[in-house]
């Protein structure tokens, strides 16, 4: 029997966690219940437990969780920080909910790294990183 691939949740590796909860629930207007799991500690990995997630809807879960407990619970050396491995789009309902969004974000402490146009494959995007150096694109599909 094959199991039914999905992705149920992301966690982002941050160095600074209140900062990054304020960015994406203050600055953005997503959804949390805000640090938890500050009593929790692994004693196999050393890891303590503290995150936030942020429900994004149909089940997926965007966890924010410091970047050395991260890398001590998937028992791994802490790497530098990269932001081209891969970016988080977030859909938007027209080009206009685009530029809002970039702006809101900007507004919130992100820093806009490419502007928004429209791509040749009908796609109207821009992209912007979080203050931990996340990437995420803006996007609205002029095809859909």
């Amino acid at each position: 029997m094959q199991a039914k691939l999905k992705i149920n949740f992301i966690t982002l590796g941050v160095n600074d966690l209140d900062r990054s909860v304020a960015f994406f629930r203050d600055g953005l207007g997503w959804q949390t219940d805000g640090i938890e799991g500050r009593e929790f500690h692994d004693p196999v990995t050393g890891a303590d437990g503290t995150i936030a997630f942020f429900p994004l809807g149909e089940g997926l879960v965007l966890g924010l969780y410091e970047r050395a407990n991260l890398a001590k619970d998937a028992s791994l050396p802490a790497g530098p920080v990269s932001s081209t491995e891969f970016s988080i789009g977030i859909p938007a309902g027209s080009q206009d909910e685009v530029e809002v969004l970039l702006r809101r974000a900007e507004a919130a402490g992100a820093t806009r790294t490419a502007p928004a146009h429209m791509r040749p494959f009908g796609v109207y995007s821009g992209y912007f990183t979080d203050p931990e150096g996340h990437l995420f694109e803006v996007a609205w599909n002029s095809n859909a």
